[in-house]
């Protein structure tokens, strides 16, 4: 159903209730949306800006357990995220993969080869494998050999998972509208709208026709994530998140070579940083400090935590000589966690999810990527006796459907890489991915990750408003090349224009816009110097 179709659907809840109004389109709410679309409930999201748009493309990509919540006392997250780990890696092959892990042991470290081992033992008794190995330091040298050698014990490596948590969040949403669910983009929740001391609705206002339309809901779900707060203060509730940024840098994979993920200790202060390969480059994070800038304000790096991130490479791999030129990109995001008032860490405040029921707000917020599931099936449980359908909840189920037989069959001829790309990101729609590429649109563009008819097909059927939802959430050409891509933007005009209606002054202003997003959030902070 087309973005227009979708608004236009929505006038008959003017009236008629829907079963759940789903404000916010992170992993959150896409999680909460197919959960109960599937349940066969009459299901509507709203995201007031783009899909995925917040903390969900700019987390560090990883589908994990947790190894670090186990020695904050974590258990039971830590249990909850294995868990779900390893059903994601069932029901979505080629979208989360498997991923190895090196942590080297330095003489001296605090937690050292024995508490380490203790740990990695209770990771692998949670999968229910062992995958944890001691390694010699020759053993771990040969394995990253520009890791540095001074004071080297050796080294434990484990499996994890990581995934392009923007296309997951697609993914699982295009999933729900195979359900029935209707989801729409650029679409805010303006306010909330109450009866009988009970949220009832909202009143929604289109960003690109600027029309309002108030739609009930016998359960309106709070799903935005760091701005969760904002909308429980419309009910007087006081705060319960601490907004938390995470910046990462991303690296030319030559210059920064992990044939797996490492973890390492800051020389700093302790904190654990990962470099890690993802989509061709080699991504390397993450900060974890109070976020006090406003929320409407997209997150970028500041200086300090780029000298922080690099002061980490540099120390953990000193021959590489890694320096400014080497950066292609930055992104930050904002972590909604639970506020405990302890102001002292923002490392030590629990990543476990909040799901509050508030006079008729279903608050889902907090937790992690890895984990979306099991809060979404957490806080449907909490309002089942008000949508009878959710008595079917099956958390058990497969997450998504298998490609149909016209997907396997128009993917067959590809090469492999690209088959499995498109049917693990596309599901059932490869087919129409592939029907509608023009010759020559099936090469991949240069360490973009993607092919010119992936960005076709996101034009036509993935609700595209604004050119950076293409270019850094539909694909991530915004993350992986220098300059967010720029030098391709002549390249993508006459496809973007076409498929989008857009005249030259519209394709100017969204260039424009785009660059300076680009700069001020994916870019070197301009105050840094080495």
């Amino acid at each position: 159903m087309k973005r227009a179709d979708s608004w236009a659907a929505l006038r008959l809840h003017e009236t008629e209730p829907l079963d759940l109004l789903v404000i916010g389109g992170g992993i959150a709410g896409a999680g909460v949306a197919l959960e109960a679309a599937r349940c066969g409930a009459r299901v509507a999201l709203v995201e007031a800006r783009d899909f995925a748009g917040g903390t969900s493309s700019k987390s560090s990509k990883l589908v994990h357990g947790g190894l670090r919540y186990l020695a904050q006392g974590q258990v039971g997250l830590t249990r909850e995220s294995v868990r779900e780990r390893k059903a994601l890696l069932r029901d979505m092959p080629g979208l989360v993969t498997p991923l190895r892990f090196l942590l080297p042991v330095r003489r001296g470290d605090r937690k050292g080869r024995r508490i380490l081992g203790l740990g990695l033992a209770m990771y692998d008794f949670f999968a229910g494998r062992r995958t944890r190995q001691w390694h010699a330091p020759a053993a771990v040298l040969a394995q990253a050999p520009h890791l540095q050698e001074q004071d080297l014990a050796g080294g434990w490596s484990y499996l994890d998972a990581q995934t392009d948590d923007a296309r997951l969040v697609l993914r699982v949403l295009a999933e729900a509208r195979l359900h029935g669910a209707l989801t729409l983009n650029h679409v805010a929740a303006e306010s909330l709208i109450e009866a009988e001391g009970r949220v009832q609705g909202a009143c929604l206002r289109d960003a690109a026709s600027g029309e309002t339309r108030v739609v009930q809901a016998r359960v309106v779900v709070n799903a935005t994530g760091a701005w969760a707060d904002r909308l429980r203060q419309n009910l007087g509730e006081g705060p319960k998140l601490r907004p938390l940024r995470g910046s990462h840098l991303v690296f030319e994979a030559w210059r920064l070579p992990v044939a797996q993920a490492l973890a390492f200790f800051h020389p700093r202060d302790g904190r654990p940083v990962f470099a890690l390969p993802w989509e061709g480059r080699t991504l390397l994070g993450t900060t974890d400090l109070d976020h006090r800038d406003p929320l409407d304000r997209e997150p970028g790096i500041s200086a300090a935590e780029f000298d922080y991130l690099m002061q980490a490479v540099r120390a953990a791999f000193p021959s590489l000589d890694l320096g400014l030129e080497d950066v292609v990109s930055t992104f930050s995001g904002v972590r909604p966690v639970l506020d405990s008032g302890d102001r002292r860490d923002p490392s030590k405040e629990a990543r476990e999810h909040l799901i509050l029921a508030e006079r008729g707000l279903l608050t889902v917020s907090g937790g992690k990527l890895t984990t979306f599931r099991a809060s979404a099936i957490q806080a449907l449980r909490r309002v089942q006796g008000r949508v009878p359908a959710l008595q079917r909840l099956r958390p058990d189920a497969p997450l998504l459907r298998t490609p149909g037989i016209a997907s396997l069959q128009a993917a067959r001829a590809l090469p492999p890489a690209l088959r499995e790309r498109l049917l693990a990101r596309y599901g059932d729609a490869t087919a129409t991915l592939l029907t509608e590429a023009r010759p020559g649109e099936l090469q991949d563009i240069p360490h973009a990750q993607c092919c010119l008819a992936e960005l076709r097909y996101a034009c036509r059927h993935e609700a595209v408003l604004h050119l950076d939802d293409l270019l850094l959430r539909r694909s991530r050409i915004g993350l992986l090349l220098r300059d967010g891509g720029a030098a391709l933007l002549h390249t993508l005009r006459p496809l973007v224009q076409e498929t989008l209606g857009w005249n030259d002054e519209r394709w100017d202003d969204e260039c424009h816009r785009y660059r300076d997003r680009v700069l001020r959030c994916y870019g070197i902070p301009t105050e840094w110097r080495p």
